[in-house]
């Protein structure tokens, strides 16, 4: 935790950009009746049923020192999607970086072995020598950016129903491109001083005497 916490205070280097990593699931619901409009007096109405058309993964890249975001809507989430989403973000989101920062959770998918279950040896790598992999403690996901930002894209993008993966691809897209015309910077203000205050049952009592 305290070491994740430093890395969200470290200084800025453009040439090692900082990312968290998280994905979430949505399931793809079409609708069977065609939705009432609003009119006044009246919200939008939809029918309860609906036909289940499956669903999908998404895939969030966010850089809070950038206030920039991506994501990518895969069909699945195993590790060779992890692979071919780590690969895209090094050689097509962040080419010109040294390395590259990634906060992400133990998901067992998140390892650096997926890159080599995935492309030959050389090409693994040549991805895995540019990334710097800081994983969140067991129940520590907060530590993580990303999940808040999936947070919001449900609340403001997916709070209803999708019916398939090429609108939920439309969807997202514009919902990133409008968050990120924005261009905020994220601000982390949890610092380790306060989690040894506010979190002291997270931290085991010493057992060596350092006074001598």
């Amino acid at each position: 935790m305290e070491l994740l916490i430093d890395t969200y205070h470290a200084p800025v280097d453009p040439a090692v950009p900082l990312v968290c990593f998280d994905e979430a699931g949505k399931e793809l619901q079409a609708q069977i009746q065609a939705v009432l409009p609003m009119v006044p007096g009246h919200p939008v109405r939809e029918d309860p049923e609906y036909a289940r058309n499956g669903s999908a993964n998404l895939f969030m890249i966010y850089a809070p020192h950038l206030g920039w975001r991506a994501v990518t809507v895969t069909t699945r989430r195993t590790g060779a999607d992890w692979a071919f989403a780590m690969r895209d973000l090094v050689d097509v989101h962040f080419p010109a970086a040294e390395r590259i920062v990634v906060v992400l959770d133990n998901l067992n998918t998140h390892r650096l072995s997926s890159l080599y279950l995935t492309f030959p040896a050389a090409e693994a790598h040549r991805i895995a020598r540019k990334l710097d992999l800081r994983f969140t403690p067991v129940h520590g996901s907060w530590l993580n950016t990303a999940e808040g930002e999936l947070s919001v894209l449900s609340r403001q993008c997916l709070n209803r129903r999708v019916p398939d993966q090429a609108t939920l691809e439309r969807e997202v897209a514009a919902w990133a491109g409008s968050r990120n015309a924005v261009g905020a910077p994220g601000v982390w203000r949890f610092t380790v001083d306060e989690a040894r205050t506010r979190l002291t049952s997270l931290y085991p009592i010493p057992t060596c005497d350092t006074s001598s």
